[in-house]
């Protein structure tokens, strides 16, 4: 192997390949012609020495083979610290102390942004930028080291993170409020799980806490469940009487102050979970990174919308 002799350009060949899972598609991608994009291919897996990329079985396109998953994972970790490196040159620029980048589960959005504009006027010598994404964008950039910071609900086992607690996050089943379990102060779980839940993607951290209360009520029967895209096309259809949910209160504070939304009250409600910061475990932060870090926990929370009945 001849991995000092790699470039970058072969790098975001292999990248572009894997992702538009054809040569074809993957120069047009790059502005390059393909026989270019076929040659940084070829060098690439001379250098390793190994397949990187095989055929599947349809003779669809190209997928990864074990050793380009491998040198996949290492360019993906390359471009991010590139585009660490873009950030703190732009930040050091404009005469900041850094750059640090914040992920966040869609969730959070509902507060994210507060969140940031409280950095930026206690941190003013930082810049801290804000990307929302699903649970598994989040943990795909603590893993490629795209994020410096993270807030999410349950960390992660891969990669390894230090987290660290940041306050509740409840949960709750929200109806609309003329639904004939609004006003109730107690459920039938039989019944409860004959309603129609709408829900996030499989993988969502929302959609497996909903399915371990589920799981609690000690019923055999499952509920019918219908995707749904996002937090809010959720909330809409719940209002239109589409079905009920089990989401984040924090996610629908403003419908539930204003009456469009009903929380259920019952056993077991609102399910308590905490939101937390987590960083990569597997890289040295930043001083820049450091500084929001010890912000965020000093924040205590202020940032999270307040529900009825909290201070």
């Amino acid at each position: 192997m001849r991995m000092d002799s790699i470039t970058l350009r072969q790098l975001r060949a292999l990248l572009a390949v894997a992702q538009h899972r054809s040569l074809t598609a993957a120069a047009e991608a790059m502005h390059q012609t393909t026989p270019a994009i076929h040659s940084q291919i070829r060098k690439l897996e001379a250098q390793t020495g190994r397949a990187l990329l095989r055929r599947e079985s349809d003779g669809a396109g190209f997928v990864l083979t074990p050793s380009g998953e491998a040198v996949a994972r290492a360019a993906r970790r390359i471009e991010a610290n590139l585009s660490q490196a873009e950030g703190d040159l732009r930040a050091i620029s404009r005469g900041l102390h850094g750059h640090v980048h914040l992920s966040v589960v869609s969730t959070a959005k509902y507060f994210a942004p507060l969140l940031v504009r409280m950095l930026r006027d206690s941190l003013p010598q930082f810049e801290v930028s804000l990307q929302v994404g699903n649970r598994g964008q989040v943990i795909a950039e603590l893993d490629q080291g795209a994020a410096d910071l993270a807030v999410m609900g349950r960390p992660p086992h891969k990669p390894q993170v230090i987290h660290e607690p940041l306050g509740a996050h409840p949960h709750g089943i929200i109806v609309p409020p003329d639904h004939k379990l609004a006003h109730t102060d107690g459920f039938d779980p039989a019944r409860l799980l004959d309603e129609v839940f709408l829900a996030r993607e499989q993988g969502s951290g929302t959609r497996a806490l909903m399915i371990r209360f589920f799981e609690r009520l000690g019923e055999a029967a499952e509920p019918q469940v219908i995707e749904l895209s996002s937090n809010e096309t959720i909330k809409q259809a719940v209002i239109a009487g589409l079905g009920i949910a089990f989401l984040s209160l924090h996610t629908v504070r403003d419908e539930l102050q204003a009456g469009r939304l009903v929380a259920l009250r019952g056993m077991g409600l609102p399910v308590m979970r905490q939101w937390y910061l987590v960083r990569p475990a597997d890289q040295p932060p930043s001083a820049a990174t450091e500084r929001v870090s010890a912000q965020i926990i000093a924040l205590a929370g202020a940032y999270f919308p307040k529900l009825d009945g909290e201070v």
